[in-house]
């Protein structure tokens, strides 16, 4: 039987969701219990490789099992196992070919950033810097990112292809804390920790709109801007075609 499982995840407690020799990571974990649950080994496929210290409010995973149980009862099987860091909110059946990451649509990811004075209780879950933000100078270089672009200058690592689309950025205040939501097809490693970090260098005059668009119209020419931490990144929800 195929399932497709659904899960929040607190990533200050893990090095990242792939699984990495013997660190905790949530791809470890759950295999592990599910391997317990199947009495036999699992690989799971992940929509995102989220990163260490990175969250997720509605991650997705997809593997196979030898043995037949319903989604409920699987749901709480696995919650017994890998709580309290992880909790698995919806279990699935679907098709066999289906695959986690090769079938998503689109993604959202949401970067918070505490705009009160520091709170030691939200340190590993938010930015919090220690200056001013300008919101309407980085409202302005987010209208930059949206449709098709190159993001070599906004990816870490090499890839053979840096092309994405962003369909929407936007800006909300919660409590003091502003959540910028990203919506896009796909996103490559520490990207929208690079455009969160590269909007805060033109709040703070570090480099300015124009440096931006730069960066963006010649991807062969590099250039290098901030990285907001990972403690104020969430995915946030997956949508399958």
């Amino acid at each position: 039987m195929h399932y497709l499982i659904s899960m929040k995840y607190d990533g200050s407690k893990f090095y990242g969701f792939q699984r990495l020799n013997e660190n905790p990571s949530v791809q470890k974990t759950l295999e592990e219990a599910l391997t317990i649950i199947n009495k036999k080994e699992v690989i799971i496929k992940g929509a995102g490789r989220t990163d260490r210290g990175v969250h997720a409010y509605d991650q997705q995973a997809s593997f196979s099992l030898d043995i037949t149980i319903d989604e409920e009862h699987l749901k709480l099987a696995l919650n017994s196992l890998v709580k309290p860091y992880i909790y698995i909110t919806k279990v699935s059946i679907v098709p066999n070919n289906f695959h986690a990451r090769f079938n998503v649509l689109k993604k959202e990811y949401i970067y918070k950033i505490n705009l009160r004075e520091f709170d030691p209780f939200l340190e590993d879950y938010t930015l919090q810097p220690n200056y001013n933000i300008d919101i309407k100078s980085m409202k302005k270089c987010a209208k930059l990112f949206l449709g098709v672009h190159n993001f070599k200058n906004f990816v870490s690592g090499s890839r053979t292809n840096y092309d994405c689309i962003i369909y929407d950025i936007s800006f909300r205040i919660k409590k003091n804390i502003l959540e910028i939501s990203f919506v896009g097809q796909s996103f490559y490693r520490y990207m929208v920790r690079n455009l969160v970090g590269a909007m805060l260098d033109v709040s703070t005059k570090k480099n300015t709109i124009e440096e931006i668009k730069e960066a963006l119209d010649n991807p062969e020419k590099p250039k290098q801007f901030s990285t907001a931490l990972p403690s104020g990144l969430y995915l946030n929800k997956v949508l399958y075609k």
